[in-house]
């Protein structure tokens, strides 16, 4: 039984327009199609998944299913430090030099490093709620 992909992640935003905003004018994901969940909310779409899904921090009915799994005391917890071990997220890309072009444009800080003798560009940045996105792109 292996696993095949990363279907999604949910960021719980503290300004969720803002953070739908940079995925989605930033990065490029554009905002798709979202069923009727019962809670505001977006996804936005890499490819053909959606795989960025977003809700409000403080919207306790889609934090339903995590407050079930968590209790209400960490699932209620403000996003940011305290949300969870995760690091970073990454995404693969083309063509980093018309990105970092963009985000120059935007005034979107980042940090440009090569890899893997010189076989790999990554850019790092932040979203609006602390997340650090790494952008990979191999030559």
């Amino acid at each position: 039984m292996s696993l095949e992909l990363l279907e999604h992640f949910t960021i719980r935003c503290r300004d969720m327009e803002k953070t739908r905003d940079f995925y989605r004018d930033v990065l490029g994901l554009p905002v798709g199609a979202r069923p009727p969940l019962g809670f505001d909310g977006y996804w936005l779409y890499c490819g053909d998944r959606p795989a960025v899904h977003l809700v409000r921090a403080d919207d306790a009915k889609a934090l339903g299913t995590v407050v079930a799994l968590l209790g209400k005391d960490l699932a209620m917890q403000a996003p940011g430090p305290r949300s969870g071990a995760l690091d970073h997220i990454a995404f693969r890309g083309t063509d980093h030099e018309a990105m970092m072009k963009k985000l120059e444009g935007l005034e979107v800080d980042y940090e440009h490093n090569v890899a893997v003798g010189g076989r790999l560009h990554q850019l790092f940045l932040q979203d609006p709620d602390g997340i650090v996105v790494e952008l990979n792109y191999p030559q």
